[in-house]
């Protein structure tokens, strides 16, 4: 069984094992805005290969990145769109990940293409654990096809065994997974309906900033 630290009463303990353990090439779980996150750092690739076994999923499926703050962005990415500040500006930090082009030097095996999801999380501990640590590569603590996790009692029942620290927050509040956006050309795309209505995304994209 992995150790467990109730992130509501230990939230420094919290951070400071989760970046021990990350910075050894663990995994982690903690609550998000949404639902219950595994992560690793987005640069350990034997790492990011174990998120994929843990999950049983394929390894043509990508992985997100969470991050800390803008300047982040660029680690991950050359370049910002006019439409992705404008989403970033009036959706961020909250439930939407947005897919930009991925700086040619990243050798994470974070996707196979030119892609990177990337999302700055309305979470306290998320965003300060990515300020020490860097960004996170994330996925949801599920097994694929399996229901999303927002309770800690679900993650172990799914994965349980297969990570190293589960933090435990209560239940997310979000309980429905990020909208996602492709901003990648000027013809922007939603390519999962998630927390963040479309209707809404279309409407800033179409809002004078």
């Amino acid at each position: 069984m992995p150790e467990i630290i109730d992130l509501r009463k230990s939230f420094e303990k919290a951070l400071e094992k989760s970046v021990s353990i990350l910075n050894k090439g663990g995994l982690i779980v903690f609550p998000t805005d949404t639902v219950y996150g595994l992560a690793a750092k987005f640069d350990e690739p034997e790492s990011i290969e174990r998120i994929y076994q843990v999950k049983g999923r394929d390894q043509t499926k990508a992985l997100a990145v969470l991050v800390a703050n803008l300047n982040q962005i660029k680690i991950l990415s050359p370049r910002i769109s006019e439409n992705t500040t404008k989403l970033i500006k009036y959706f961020w930090p909250g439930a939407l990940t947005l897919i930009l082009e991925k700086r040619e030097d990243l050798k994470a095996p974070l996707t196979i293409d030119n892609s990177i999801g990337i999302r700055i999380p309305d979470d306290r501990f998320v965003r300060e654990l990515s300020e020490r640590i860097g960004p996170l590569a994330t996925t949801s603590a599920n097994l694929s096809g399996f229901p999303n996790t927002t309770k800690v009692d679900e993650v172990l029942a799914q994965i349980g065994n297969l990570v190293d620290l589960i933090l435990d927050g209560g239940e997310c509040e979000g309980g429905i997974p990020s909208s996602v956006v492709d901003c990648r050309s000027e013809e922007v795309k939603i390519l999962r309906d998630g927390a963040i209505p479309k209707e809404e995304i279309y409407r800033i994209l179409t809002t004078e900033i």
